[in-house]
């Protein structure tokens, strides 16, 4: 236990990935009195919403909207996602996005096709690009995901290796560029981390690049989110994605059951922090019934089980 964190980040994903799967839309003031929720519950990192082809996507067509009609509270970064340079500049021109500089790479060919429209090679090659457009607007690149990290609904197993290759690329660039190294974030989109795995790769980025700071991007398609998320803790990860309710998933992952491909739940992981003494900065209470709003908006029970069972702050102080 000696080398659990000290304090644990969660940036929120539910307002942008869990409506972005939905097959309808829901009404701008009830997702903005989400984000709200989320915010006020002390969450200082949310993903409001994409700026994506609103023909693939139509659930984020009003991206432009929903950011104009939220009241931002200090402290908080309310950020969206874009997988293009049109994407990039519709965020640009929504005042209330807080831009950070993200690229995603792919370990699986099969994946960034299915996800992104183009080989995993291509997307390397728009790592140059990227970094010269946000040079252009000075942001600063932050974050780099690579996604399909633990296994791939496409091509089956991910060795290692094809996980390496794609962070080697990124330390070698931003070396060349003289830019900061920014975080890497490894992503299993479609489920296939277990608790062992996610000691073997976290172990074997550390190995290969000791400087890294290490962030994940899991889902509980199988049920081991929580199991993964402690996993990780344990190896001193500090930051990861979650989504309020267990909400979301991605509509490119092949997967049979959309609505069992959620992230891992925010307030469970929180839940899961608190008992073991790791500071979040979230009132757990608050984001307790901003999941509950998630599951009234949504018309239909959510995976989360502490938004179902309640924390155990009532029991401790019944007993006292």
């Amino acid at each position: 236990m000696s080398d659990l964190p000290n304090r644990v980040t969660f940036h929120e994903h539910g307002p942008r990935e869990g409506f972005q799967i939905e097959d309808r839309q829901f009404p701008l003031a009830r997702r903005v009195a989400l984000v709200d929720a989320i915010a006020a519950a002390g969450v200082s990192r949310i993903q409001v919403a994409s700026f994506v082809n609103p023909k693939v996507v139509p659930t984020m067509a009003d991206a432009r909207e929903l950011f104009a009609a939220i009241e931002k509270r200090p402290g908080v970064r309310y950020t969206a996602l874009w997988l293009s340079p049109w994407g990039f500049e519709q965020a640009l021109a929504t005042p209330q996005v807080d831009r950070y500089g993200n690229v995603v790479l792919y370990a699986s060919n099969g994946f960034c096709l299915s996800n992104n429209n183009c080989t995993k090679l291509e997307a390397r090659a728009r790592l140059h690009e990227w970094t010269a457009l946000y040079d252009d607007h000075g942001v600063a690149l932050e974050q780099v995901y690579v996604l399909a990290a633990f296994g791939c609904n496409f091509e089956g197993e991910v060795p290692i290796a094809a996980v390496i290759d794609e962070v080697r690329f990124v330390v070698e660039l931003c070396r060349e560029q003289g830019r900061e190294l920014p975080r890497i974030d490894l992503d299993d989109s479609m489920g296939w981390a277990d608790p062992h795995t996610i000691r073997q790769r976290i172990g074997a980025v550390r190995e290969a690049f000791p400087e890294l700071e290490i962030g994940l991007h899991l889902h509980d398609t199988r049920g081991l989110g929580g199991a993964c998320v402690f996993a990780a803790l344990e190896m001193g990860v500090r930051h990861f994605d979650s989504s309020i309710g267990g909400l979301g998933g991605c509509p490119f992952a092949r997967l049979k059951d959309r609505v069992a491909a959620g992230n891992i739940c925010t307030e469970d992981m929180v839940f899961l922090c608190h008992e073991l003494g790791i500071e979040t900065g979230i009132d757990l209470e608050a984001l307790i019934e901003a999941a509950r709003l998630a599951e009234e908006i949504v018309g239909r029970p959510l995976m989360g089980r502490v938004m179902h069972s309640g924390s155990l702050a009532e029991y401790r102080a019944a007993a006292r």
